[in-house]
């Protein structure tokens, strides 16, 4: 069947995805030139729906945006840090760590609790009053470009495609939107920006980026559990001392807190899940008495960038830029990236209005790329780039004390004797075969602060129309039993958060499964496949999680 000509819409600027970064690109355009059109795409259905984040906000990037957001009542920091802890956890108990013993950079005081989502809603509002347009519910799926090889826009995925990839009685074919540049903040590994790195090999002369997975629940605490702005970091069991992540509980809002884990995606043992690693993590006894009588009330899960410095790819490339999550300029050791991502995508905004009134157009912003490493974002990233190949060498003590010693150089002496550390291979290469490893045995979920992955996927709101071609492409499937089943016993059905992924047998052959209705668009699977084999592609707009105050 021939398709229909997509219809197309020109804009000056084109944006794919309403997150921090996007939105604060679009409003520093508009302040920087009203003239100019700007239009933002969002793949949820709603500004905020698949905005997953801890979050505790520096505002350093706000602060330049908004100068006077304080003075607006309707703002979502409502909740500023007051309390700071530290823990290392053990199977048998914790010890606290000084607050004077950690870098400076390592305060959280003067920072706000917030959900980002929520933020997010808040920085839309402020977009679409300046005139920016902004279309949620529309995945970017393709990336356009003219004949001489620059990106020139986007086109939206078609709608009412059935399973088996022909158009449906309600088909629709996705719209093209053109602009004179194309900013991508679709989030960590969007699936626009990986085909951009790799088709301008804008990765080289970069170290691999490096990825975590973080998950996170929201609960309603019993008041006299409920400590406002009390921000709790540790690490420790139940990780074993050579995996790598960390914990949070954040207390804000109407007797909320939100309690997350994070699980660097290096890590070998393919018998490991981070779901229930997170599980296990709240038994702890000085974690639990946390949640007692209380109600569990959203869940989700999202990879997080964890390269840094060393790994931020070339951020320009004919025809625009990458900004955001997708640059990857989160903090590791903070876990924070929303600063980093509103004060990149206004840099980008100012180099590009600059460009575009000099009369330029779909070329390469070299000098946005060329800014990043000596602004504020640079200098963040700069003190703590050694921190993650510490720990991913020499493991969760060493690698925490190397790496906070590190710290303290750059912040007291302004470089590190270490130089700049390299992270060595890709994530989907550390994982090792099953025969190195026993079987983990999880305890089972109590259902009472322990659940299980379908009950808490049930709280994302996550939904997906089942009559669509699956939107997790098993490039090779033979390759997958061969490899991924045999030689690594599965480990999708173990690292995803959703369940997505099974093993089952058929006939007396072992056939891989795919729920794509779980998937909460983690892109966990994209990282961690062993061969490289799995692609996360957008689904249908407006699909997905629908996130409530995360």
């Amino acid at each position: 069947m021939e398709l229909p000509e997509r219809e197309s819409m020109e804009f000056d600027v084109v944006i794919v995805g309403a997150g921090p970064a996007g939105l604060s690109a679009a409003i520093r355009i508009k302040e920087l030139d009203p003239e100019l059109t700007v239009v933002v795409l969002e793949k949820g259905g709603e500004v905020g729906a698949h905005i997953l984040s801890g979050a505790v906000v520096d505002p350093v990037g706000i602060d330049k945006l908004i100068p006077d957001w304080r003075d607006d009542p309707d703002h979502p920091f409502q909740t500023e840090v007051t309390d700071d802890h530290f823990l290392v956890l053990g199977p048998a108990g914790s010890v606290k760590l000084p607050n004077f013993m950690m870098p400076p950079l390592m305060s959280n005081h003067g920072n706000y609790i917030v959900s980002l989502g929520n933020v997010c809603k808040w920085l839309a509002g402020r977009a679409e009053a300046l005139g920016v347009e902004i279309y949620p519910g529309f995945a970017a799926s393709e990336v356009l470009y003219n004949d001489a090889g620059a990106v020139i826009g986007v086109a939206t995925g078609d709608m009412g495609v059935g399973r088996d990839g022909e158009p449906g009685g309600a088909y629709a074919r996705g719209m093209a939107l053109l602009g004179k540049y194309v900013l991508l903040g679709e989030g960590v590994r969007g699936s626009l920006s990986k085909e951009l790195i790799e088709k301008f090999s804008l990765g080289e002369e970069r170290d691999p980026q490096k990825y975590g997975i973080g998950l996170k629940e929201l609960w309603e605490v019993k008041p006299e559990n409920h400590k406002p702005g009390t921000v709790q970091h540790s690490f420790g069991w139940p990780l074993d001392m050579k995996t790598g992540g960390g914990s949070f509980l954040y207390h804000f809002g109407d007797n909320l807190v939100a309690v997350g884990f994070v699980v660097h995606l290096n890590y070998k043992n393919p018998y490991l899940s981070p779901f229930q690693e997170f599980q296990r993590f709240k038994t702890h006894a000085a974690i639990a008495p946390v949640f007692e009588g209380a109600k569990r009330i959203s869940y989700g899960a999202r990879a997080i960038s964890e390269g840094g410095y060393q790994s931020v790819p070339k951020l320009a490339f004919p025809g625009g830029a990458l900004i955001g999550c997708s640059a990857g300029f989160v903090n590791v050791p903070r876990i924070k990236g929303s600063h980093n991502a509103v004060l990149s995508g206004m840099l980008a905004a100012e180099h590009l209005v600059e460009a575009i009134s000099a009369g330029r157009s779909n070329d390469t912003l070299e000098a946005y790329d060329a800014a990043w490493r000596s602004s504020a974002i640079g200098s963040d990233l700069k003190k703590v780039r050694n921190v993650k190949p510490l720990w991913s060498k020499f493991g969760t003590i060493g690698g925490v004390m190397l790496g906070g010693i590190d710290m303290w150089c750059n912040t007291l002496f302004g470089f590190s004797p270490l130089g700049t550390l390299k992270h060595g291979k890709p994530d989907y290469a550390c994982l090792e075969p099953a025969s190195k490893f026993k079987p983990i045995d999880y305890p089972k979920p109590d259902g009472e602060l322990t659940f299980d992955r379908l009950s808490s996927v049930f709280l994302s709101n996550t939904n997906h129309e089942e009559d669509q071609p699956v939107h997790l492409q098993v490039k090779d499937m033979e390759l997958q039993k061969r490899s991924e089943h045999d030689i690594y016993a599965g480990p999708s059905t173990r690292y995803c958060p959703a369940g997505v992924y099974e093993w089952v047998e058929e006939d007396g052959k072992d056939v891989f499964v795919i729920n794509a209705q779980n998937c909460v668009h983690c892109k966990t699977c994209d990282i961690k496949d062993p061969n490289q084999n799995i692609n996360w592609v957008p689904p249908q707009g407006g699909e997905g999680p629908v996130y409530q105050d995360m």
